[in-house]
């Protein structure tokens, strides 16, 4: 899979409102989060949150781990900061084109 792939993937998987609270609910744990516990925070149940953990994971942002019959999920944050750099490197070229613009209509003036 290209990188673009991935971007894609990550794009798709944090475009669901669920999906971005089980991001933010497994970064303010900063630790494994047993599916059980993150299930208790959404007005849903556990087979629905498990498919959209499973998205994240196919993404790339969740890690699980086994330990008996409990699954432990935690945050990937590594695709999150190939986005974030991706959006740098457009806001870059954005602002350099926006001061070229102010130059040329202050210069019209």
């Amino acid at each position: 899979m290209g990188d673009n792939d991935q971007l894609k993937d990550v794009f798709e998987a944090i475009a669901d409102p669920t999906r971005r609270q089980l991001i933010r609910l497994l970064a303010e744990a900063n630790a494994e989060a047993p599916l059980h516990e993150l299930t208790k925070q959404f007005p849903m149940g556990r087979t629905a949150v498990s498919k959209h953990l499973a998205i994240l994971k196919s993404a790339g942002l969740v890690l699980d781990r086994k330990i008996g019959r409990e699954t432990r999920y935690r945050l990937n944050a590594a695709p999150i900061r190939e986005i974030q750099e991706w959006v740098d490197d457009y806001s870059k070229s954005w602002s350099t084109n926006m001061k070229r613009l102010n130059q040329l209509l202050e210069e019209d003036d």
